[in-house]
């Protein structure tokens, strides 16, 4: 197996990280946190121009077709810039709809959102804590769905959901809604990092339209969520890189008694274990990039809770570390370690906490058995 990413997708990624950077998608993430600015529009439609949105979307549906892997690359430099656009939330959209959308449907609506004209977005949450079959209840009954989603991403932007929602025989399902309906109201929920807006979206008697492409109930759920946390594992590796590079950067400039403080062991040390993190993230990222393109559901779960649990690590080890190596100017509004820490403590709750991914993990490897005699473990 071949998990490393061909010359072709190295270079877009490449190429996506010096438009970012050269768009100041940083310093637009810092304006939308200060809240003078919204999302930025003009970015967003030169990436949709570029192609970027509809990366992992085949030809006949309006994409480009590069592939997921390709996908998984634009999110890392999504992170790295912390870009404040909502292009992890549609992709993951579009995901769903490839996943357990019929052929007309996936021709219905993947169109408008891979040529980014749309936003789309998950909504699978309904109250705080671990995604689980039991925490689901809205419901939809004629076409027609009536509950509550919280802390959607995007979700003030978006033009469409995919809902996870029960039917009338309790049997869960995933619905196509539109958001710009009467009946969907919408509002702004804070979080820690204003440069990713949630939103809460509540549904009274909303049309919907079901995908039916076959994969259905608490496993396609399971299996879209372990997609997401792929994406989301590449973007939290980014913002580590980021904060990491950062770090070496300011501790090879800063002088403290005649020298670098680079050049202590208290420091170098500590970089070298972020390198560390960092790096084995990256491996099980690329693992779960490559399980994403097969048709093992099983292994999807296995490589995906193994790249969630270390690049939420990573994360948030790199986000604070960073800040400890700049020290009192890394506690100002005016420096970028807060802005990266702020989105490595939110991403790390998004789609379940890292204890949820090692519940996931240990259900896959360790035979029940074993953990019933581990006291549940």
């Amino acid at each position: 197996m071949n998990f490393d990413f061909s010359e072709d997708q190295r270079a877009l990624q490449a190429d996506a990280g010096r438009l970012l950077r050269q768009r100041g998608a940083l310093s637009a993430a810092r304006h939308m946190l200060s809240g003078t600015a919204a999302l930025p529009s003009e970015l967003w439609a030169e990436i949709a121009a570029l192609g970027w949105t509809g990366v992992a979307v085949p030809e006949q549906y309006g994409g480009s077709d590069i592939g997921f892997e390709a996908l998984c690359l634009l999110c890392e430099e999504v992170g790295r810039t912390l870009a404040p656009i909502p292009f992890l939330s549609s992709s993951m959209a579009m995901q769903a709809i490839l996943m357990a959308g019929a052929p007309d449907e996936q021709d219905r609506w993947l169109a408008t959102l891979a040529d980014g004209s749309s936003i789309g977005t998950l909504a699978i949450f309904e109250r705080s804590g671990d995604p689980a079959p039991d925490a689901i209840s809205a419901r939809v009954i004629d076409s027609r769905l009536d509950g509550v989603k919280i802390a959607v991403p995007d979700g003030t932007a978006a033009d469409l959901a995919i809902v996870a929602a029960k039917q009338a025989d309790d049997e869960i399902g995933l619905f196509v809604v539109a958001l710009d309906h009467p009946s969907v109201s919408r509002r702004s929920m804070a979080n820690i990092d204003g440069m990713r807006p949630q939103a809460e979206l509540r549904f009274s008697a909303t049309p919907c339209a079901r995908l039916t492409g076959g994969v259905d109930g608490w496993n396609g759920v399971e299996a879209l969520l372990a997609k997401a946390a792929v994406l989301t594992a590449f973007e939290q590796i980014g913002g580590a890189q980021a904060c990491l590079d950062m770090a070496c950067d300011y501790a090879v400039k800063r002088m403290a008694f005649g020298r670098a403080i680079g050049s202590f062991q208290a420091i170098k040390h500590k970089l070298a274990r972020l390198f560390i993190a960092i790096e084995l993230a990256r491996s099980n990222a690329s693992y779960g990039a490559w399980a994403a393109t097969q048709s093992d559901r099983g292994q999807l779960l296995e490589a995906a809770a193994c790249a969630r649990i270390s690049a939420s690590e990573a994360f948030e080890q790199s986000a604070t570390e960073n800040i400890q190596t700049h020290g009192g100017i890394g506690y100002t509004w005016e420096s970028d370690c807060h802005l990266f820490h702020r989105r490595a403590k939110l991403l790390a709750v998004n789609l379940g906490s890292t204890g949820y991914w090692s519940r996931v993990l240990a259900d896959l490897v360790i035979p029940a058995s074993d953990r019933e005699a581990n006291h549940g473990f």
